[in-house]
């Protein structure tokens, strides 16, 4: 079956049924074209457009919703440029939403399901004629009896509405009807529950009295209002009118000033919006072009912005195998991360959350942070610029960094000068920073008795445990690629050739002794420098069925980075970008894996087999069906891991950390019985001997390091691997700028 297709198998005359046949009878068996002629609504787009909102008015509601210049000029205006996400780099080391002493939005607690191994993500790029964006807005027809009741609805080639389409709403047919989401700041104790519970009986009222859309709108937020977030009032709208049977009879639609990225109008999608205006974002557009940062013209520029949204949801859908917008709308496909239980199952049932977190009340004292603020600068009569933000890059005084400059110097002193006493400076500060991930709440057990040295695995066998993650020679320059290779080597760790290949004379050792060669060899889905000696020149080859900061994508090296000797080692065309696809397009079951590990252990039977999967619920079952697959080795890799490029939307809002999804999987290969047939690795920002011995405590044997590594190459974590323009020559292929790299051959102290 391709792509799109359906298969009915008729048990009574015995026999399958086709696709093409089957569709055929389906649009047959009613007049559609009677029904779309009656139903179908089309917008004039001659209504105008809400008036603009003054400068002051804007930057007030930015700063209730939490913008910061950093959300606009780095994501917002790249948007309206290009016409597609920001990419960024490096991976997040931000705290996790529940840890970060920030104010977040309730989006930042979601994180975003994905495919690997079974039912596979869809290759959206390639298989772009699959996916769909049409938006239908009105009361549903009748599947079962689509000429009963024929009802208006408006179709739409996507969910995104910019601002005519969003004022043609409420000049058709259809009877909208706006229902506000803010409440009075002085609504008491438990103001926000209250204002969910009222918010809930309008909308029952509004559809008694016949609304067929339902306008949700925070546009009335002002000094004495705040608003509930846009998040928690589609989601327990959508469950309260399935649960009363009423949710088909009308169209939820978001009018909001919290989005302004892919992933926020992803979750409103998959908890029950229909469509989604982001009016606030739409008028950031607006600003930039009047401040001119932009030289676009209006509708060009809201156009490219929405355009932006757009390939973001489907990309997100594309993720967890789903190929259209009708399909995606209210599936829940994320992972709460932070929320308590009580929160998840009374406004989010179903959404998966493996561990507690915050409520109600924690989530209105942050929106409260956040409204003060504006508030105090109104009264004062002059709004103040957006705050910087420092979400994506650190800043003195911003947002916590596990990796921030002093932490980077210290390291790299450390390693260039051999002092074991910076190092432990360098420990220290990683193992004592604020807390930000789940294993820093983790503390060891001390009423334990110290056991002598010797009893102790010796230093020899530990690092041959050590690894370092999968960089690709593309991805980082010849230099830095080798210079990990030659350092594990001589350690007795191994490093890792990432997906881009590898050039045959560095399986051979050097004159004076080193060795450039990686001893993990991976295989991804595009095979890009994959060949019978390639596979016969490791001591493990490592099947990539999902990568950290990026699940449920591919690989991706922009085309300035594929110099000539990269295209060669990549058996690929100077110039031109190279994006891996999302599945592999080979493995669509267990089952298929299994044949894949069978195929690379004949072609190289003293390799062992790894299989790198991400942080996830559910991560335990798919381990363990690795392991039947015959797998030697089971790599979780945790959402922070780094990446050369990827949207920045990925690398925030997609997997779990590796402390949930190594201990799900060592649990769940114990209790099948499987765990001594494979060994398990962890990987994803381990920057210290602590990390590691967590790791170990939660089920791990082998560990893989990559950001810090780098950090003692050079890396000043500029965030511009995707730019070919390292200052200190290491994710660059640019000649010039490679001349730069300090190159190290030991990594011992990090390890």
């Amino acid at each position: 079956m391709k792509p799109g297709q359906l298969l009915l198998i008729d048990t009574e005359k015995q026999r399958i049924v086709p696709s093409d046949e089957l569709k055929k009878e389906v649009c047959a068996s009613a007049d559609y074209r009677y029904i779309l002629e009656k139903s179908v609504v089309k917008l004039n787009r001659d209504n105008g457009k809400a008036p603009l909102l003054s400068d002051d008015a804007r930057l007030f509601k930015q700063k209730v919703f939490g913008y910061t210049y950093e959300d606009v000029t780095k994501g917002i205006q790249p948007m309206v440029e290009q016409g597609k996400e920001p990419t960024g780099a490096m991976g997040n080391d931000t705290p996790l939403a529940v840890l970060s002493n920030k104010s977040q939005l309730l989006f930042d607690y979601f994180k975003q399901w994905f495919s690997q191994v079974t039912n596979p993500p869809i290759d959206a790029i390639r298989e772009a004629r699959v996916m769909s964006k049409i938006t239908w807005l009105g009361p549903q027809i009748s599947l079962l009896d689509p000429l009963k009741h024929v009802t208006s609805q408006i179709r739409l080639e996507h969910p995104i509405l910019d601002r005519r389409t969003f004022q043609d709403l409420f000049h058709q047919a259809l009877k909208a009807k706006t229902v506000d989401l803010t409440y009075p700041e002085n609504n008491g104790a438990f103001g926000l529950l209250k204002a969910v519970d009222q918010l809930i009986l309008h909308v029952d009222e509004v559809i008694h009295e016949g609304a067929d859309l339902i306008v949700l709108s925070d546009r009335s937020v002002d000094e004495k209002h705040l608003a509930i977030p846009s998040l928690l009032a589609v989601s327990a709208l959508h469950h309260h009118l399935i649960e009363q049977g009423t949710r088909s009879h009308i169209s939820l639609i978001v009018d909001s000033g919290e989005p302004r990225d892919s992933h926020h109008v992803a979750a409103l999608l998959g908890y029950g919006a229909d469509a989604i205006h982001p009016y606030l974002a739409l008028e950031s557009v607006h600003a930039l072009i009047k401040e001119q940062h932009l030289d676009l013209d209006e509708e060009k520029a809201e156009q490219n912005y929405i355009k932006a949204l757009v390939a973001g949801i489907v990309k997100i859908m594309s993720k967890v195998g789903i190929s259209s917008i009708q399909s995606y709308r209210g599936a829940q496909t994320f992972e709460a991360l932070g929320l308590s239980t009580r929160l998840i199952e009374r406004y989010f049932a179903g959404t998966v959350s493996q561990i507690g977190g915050i409520g109600l009340e924690e989530l209105e004292q942050e929106m409260r942070m956040r409204h003060e603020t504006a508030v105090k600068e109104l009264d004062h009569g002059e709004m103040k610029p957006l705050d910087p933000g420092s979400t994506l890059q650190w800043r003195q005084g911003g947002e916590q960094h596990k990796i921030d400059p002093l932490i980077v110097h210290t390291l790299q002193q450390a390693a260039r000068t051999n002092d074991y006493k910076l190092y432990k400076d360098y420990a220290k500060m990683v193992d004592q920073a604020p807390f930000s991930t789940i294993r820093s709440l983790l503390t060891f057990e001390r009423d334990r008795k110290p056991i002598p040295l010797d009893e102790v695995e010796p230093v020899e066998k530990i690092l041959k445990r050590f690894k370092t993650g999968a960089m690709s020679y593309g991805s980082i320059s010849k230099e830095a690629h080798e210079s990990m290779a030659i350092a594990m080597n001589r350690i007795g760790g191994k490093s890792n050739s990432g997906e881009g290949g590898e050039d045959a004379e560095r399986f051979t050792r050097d004159e004076n002794g080193n060795w450039r060669r990686s001893a993990i060899k991976q295989v991804a889905s595009a095979r890009f420098g994959v060949t019978s000696y390639y596979l016969s020149e490791a001591d493990e080859l490592q099947i990539k069925m999902a990568q950290g900061a990026k699940p449920g994508e591919g690989g991706q090296l922009p085309a300035g980075k594929v110099y000539p000797w990269i295209a060669r080692t990549r058996h690929a065309t100077t110039g031109v970008a190279l994006i891996s696809p999302p599945p592999h397009h080979d493995i669509y079951s267990i089952e298929d894996l299994a044949q894949l590990i069978y195929d690379l252990k004949s072609s190289n039977p003293k390799a062992r087999i790894s299989v790198k999967l991400v942080a996830k619920g559910g991560v335990g079952t798919i381990a363990a069906g690795v392991a039947k697959g015959k797998a030697d080795v089971i790599l979780i890799s945790g959402h922070d891991g780094g990446t050369g490029a990827a949207s920045k939307t990925s690398i925030k809002h997609a997997g779990l950390p590796w402390e949930i999804g190594l201990a799900e999987a060592h649990q769940t290969l114990m209790k099948n019985g499987l765990r001594d047939r494979v060994h398990v690795e962890a990987d994803g920002k381990l920057m210290s001997g602590r990390d590691v011995l967590i790791a170990a405590c939660l089920g791990a044997e082998e560990f893989g390091f990559a950001t810090a590594p780098l950090v003692v190459l050079g890396c000043v974590m500029m965030r511009a691997c995707h730019l070919d323009s390292c200052p200190v020559g290491i994710a660059t292929q640019n000649p010039e700028l490679r001349k730069n790299l300090w190159e190290v051959r030991s990594i011992l102290f990090i390890l």
